[in-house]
């Protein structure tokens, strides 16, 4: 049974109570952004202490660092005057509990929901399922580049804020082996030298 209806109702509800808040300027007054996961059981109003045209908020599967939610980052930056992202993942998080390769052939199976056991996501719906599943990077912590299979400005971004806080000695890489090891590489190219002699 859908729940438009109650989505209706409650919009509604949240616009006829709307008032002055439809006159909030479009830049975020609190001047952040926060990329996180869409888990249903997390509320980043509440987390946060957010109210309306406080903050960006960007939300996927897994709070990951994707093309989209980039490309949403950085408009918050250049257009809209952020000056301070968080990124914001949890306990728990549904994104551990498969592989590329399982979401892959769950899809080939079918395209009902699957379940979720002990060892994991399982499928118990009936074909015909898609392969279409297959073309998609589903875990985007497993590209080499944070905005996909190349390097781009994401990188030299990322990288460039990151080394202010490493060089003053404000980066804890305990436990973040695959970021440290990212970061190494971006220091070593001869591209992002320059950025590393600004004082």
């Amino acid at each position: 049974m859908s729940v438009l209806s109650e989505v209706l109702s409650a919009n509604a509800a949240y616009a006829a109570d709307f008032g002055a808040k439809s006159e909030l300027a479009l830049p975020p007054a609190r001047g952040f952004a926060i990329l996180t996961c869409m888990d249903a059981r997390l509320d980043p109003a509440k987390y946060a202490g957010l109210s309306e045209g406080d903050a960006h908020v960007i939300r996927n599967a897994g709070g990951r660092a994707s093309d989209d939610a980039i490309r949403s980052l950085v408009i918050s930056y250049k257009l809209l005057g952020t000056r301070e992202w968080f990124v914001i993942h949890h306990s728990n998080c549904g994104m551990e509990f498969f592989t590329d390769d399982v979401i892959r052939g769950l899809l080939a199976n079918s395209l009902e929901t699957a379940a979720l056991g002990e060892n994991g996501f399982h499928d118990v719906g009936k074909g015909p399922g898609s392969r279409a599943g297959d073309y998609i990077d589903w875990l985007t912590d497993t590209r080499r580049w944070l905005a996909g299979a190349q390097l781009s400005l994401a990188d030299f971004a990322a990288a460039a804020q990151i080394s202010v806080a490493d060089y003053l000695g404000g980066v804890d890489w305990t436990g973040h082996e695959g970021a440290h090891s990212w970061y190494r590489v971006m220091k070593s190219r001869p591209s992002f030298r320059p950025l590393l002699t600004e004082k």
